[in-house]
């Protein structure tokens, strides 16, 4: 998976919020079978056997597609290879140490994508998925808009949820955290430059939605609703020009 992990009402002030013992707080499980994952990339054409790669809404990399490894996201090479106009490699490393990789077959029209798609987990097994893509945009060969509802059968992710400051939560999971003020305004995430800012809204004791902008703009809005009996999660993620929203079920550790 080429990534993978609310209304606008007042703050809600209560002596029973902002704590350890808020019903929010805890470790949460993703169930993938209640889940709706999509996964969604851009694709464009920008050279002579050059692409522009979007892997749900993360930085562009611009890569030639010659198999050398290259510079991607922080932290990481990407490699890709096209053999001909319908079979395409792309393989992620980090560390010198492959973390990704994906065979992509276009179809015979161009509408459909197939993705075998291998990835190493955190906790070291590897996952293999079958990602199947429908074309969302207009393009050409492997260029344009691709999103996916496969469901990533084998995928392992936690959700820890902690107070942050006086009135907010840090959300962690695999091994990054973001800590979100709820208060309706726009906080800028410490240690970017680049215009990230963060909008929490609290929405009652088990309702909460925060929304994340890059200079201004609304790329992800994220909302979180408790079952009644607080021991189920679903978090729904609407995504800036994808279709079809994330809904992910966790349950109570």
């Amino acid at each position: 998976m080429w990534s993978i992990m609310f209304l606008a009402l007042a703050p809600v002030a209560s002596s029973n919020l902002w704590t350890a013992h808020d019903p929010f707080v805890g470790k949460w499980k993703l169930d993938v079978s209640r889940s709706t994952i999509v996964d969604g990339m851009r694709v464009q054409a920008v050279g002579p056997n050059t692409y522009a790669f979007n892997f749900e809404g993360g930085p562009t990399e611009t890569i030639v597609a010659d198999g050398t490894d290259q510079p991607g996201i922080p932290g990481t090479t990407l490699a890709v290879k096209a053999s001909d106009g319908h079979n395409l490699t792309v393989i992620r490393k980090q560390g010198g140490q492959i973390i990704v990789s994906a065979a992509w077959k276009l179809s015979s029209d161009g509408r459909v994508l197939h993705d075998a798609f291998t990835s190493i987990q955190p906790d070291g097994p590897k996952m293999t998925v079958d990602y199947v893509y429908e074309r969302t945009s207009a393009g050409s060969g492997f260029a344009g808009g691709w999103e996916s509802t496969t469901k990533p059968v084998g995928l392992k992710l936690e959700l820890d949820i902690e107070p942050y400051k006086e009135r907010g939560f840090a959300f962690g999971s695999g091994g990054s955290e973001k800590g979100v003020t709820f208060d309706g305004h726009d906080h800028a995430v410490p240690g970017t430059t680049d215009g990230v800012s963060l909008s929490g809204r609290r929405l009652g004791s088990h309702a909460m939605e925060y929304t994340e902008k890059h200079q201004g703009k609304v790329e992800r809005v994220r909302q979180f609703k408790l079952s009644r009996d607080g021991r189920t999660l679903t978090e729904t993620v609407r995504i800036a020009g994808q279709h079809i929203p994330n809904v992910l079920v966790f349950d109570l550790e």
